[in-house]
């Protein structure tokens, strides 16, 4: 995608939704760091449904410790994978309280050596708690990435890469949030909503799905 398209790719989102957010709940850095990690492989909304209650009671390292494995467990099993899930986040917990004061640090290499945090989980952090300008590919934005010419790759990390060499200056911190949100709810895996799509004109996506019939069009119903 030429330059010049990338950044009226970024306008027009930035037009339609001025100030995206993640989906997750939280309530401070270490419930949104928890909620990050939980959000593997899961939905948003699932992890809320399943975070409401434990946010309300565990804000802190110190609590989420308190609380313990087990407990831990019966407030997050309808998410998936959640054994592995409650492991991790315990462990993170321990490892908040004994290497940073109880704080999660602002710092994407210090987020990734904490147990369950991956590059995209840091990246996630690092963006919406410090502002950082960070691109965290999921599923949705490699989609998007590939499909629309604006950032290809074969992996995550060349989306990621690609993403930031060509996001222009004025919408680099939300960047990604426009981007997931838009392949979650209109450029959709199975099949992209084409005709209701604000950058059809731009996307490298061939050929164009068109809108779905409408049952009785044609027969006077």
């Amino acid at each position: 995608m030429k330059k010049a398209d990338v950044a009226e790719f970024y306008r027009r989102l930035a037009e339609a939704n001025p100030h995206p957010g993640t989906e997750l709940e939280s309530v401070n850095t270490f419930t949104l760091l928890v909620a990050v990690v939980l959000s593997a492989q899961a939905t948003d909304a699932g992890v809320n449904k399943a975070t409401r209650r434990l946010f309300a009671q565990v804000d802190t390292p110190e609590k989420m410790v308190a609380l313990g494995l087990d407990a831990l467990k019966q407030h997050i099993k309808t998410i998936g994978l959640f054994n592995t899930k409650a492991k991790n986040v315990i462990a993170l917990s321990e490892a908040l309280i004994a290497d940073h004061g109880g704080e999660v640090p602002a710092d994407r290499d210090a987020l990734e050596k904490l147990p369950g945090v991956g590059r995209k989980t840091a990246n996630v952090v690092m963006n919406v708690a410090f502002g950082a300008e960070t691109f965290a590919v999921d599923t949705h934005i490699f989609r998007v990435g590939n499909r629309t010419g604006l950032a290809k790759g074969k992996t995550v990390l060349a989306v990621e890469k690609a993403l930031d060499k060509a996001t222009p200056a004025p919408f680099r911190v939300h960047a990604h949030h426009w981007l997931i949100l838009h392949g979650r709810y209109v450029c959709k895996a199975r099949r992209p909503e084409c005709w209701r799509c604000i950058e059809i004109d731009l996307c490298a996506f061939r050929p164009k799905t068109p809108a779905p019939a409408v049952r009785g069009a044609g027969r006077g119903e």
